[in-house]
């Protein structure tokens, strides 16, 4: 699974629309933000943050 900074990762619909609501449309936007600020979106569950985690890592970046 090859990432890109430019889109979000495929963590599903829930996931994906309390990161837009939220403001962050790319995976890039994610580096630096702290874990527990997303895990407390209502729809981001653990399965996502390791997947947000795994892509960010591909970059030699991760959550704060």
């Amino acid at each position: 699974m090859t990432s890109t900074l430019d889109t979000l990762p495929n963590i599903g619909a829930p996931a994906t629309r309390a990161l837009h609501a939220a403001g962050y449309r790319t995976l890039r936007d994610l580096a630096g933000v702290p874990r527990a600020e997303l895990a407390a979106l209502h729809g981001m569950g653990p399965k996502a943050l390791g997947i947000i985690q795994t892509a960010l890592e591909q970059h030699d970046l991760s959550l704060g």
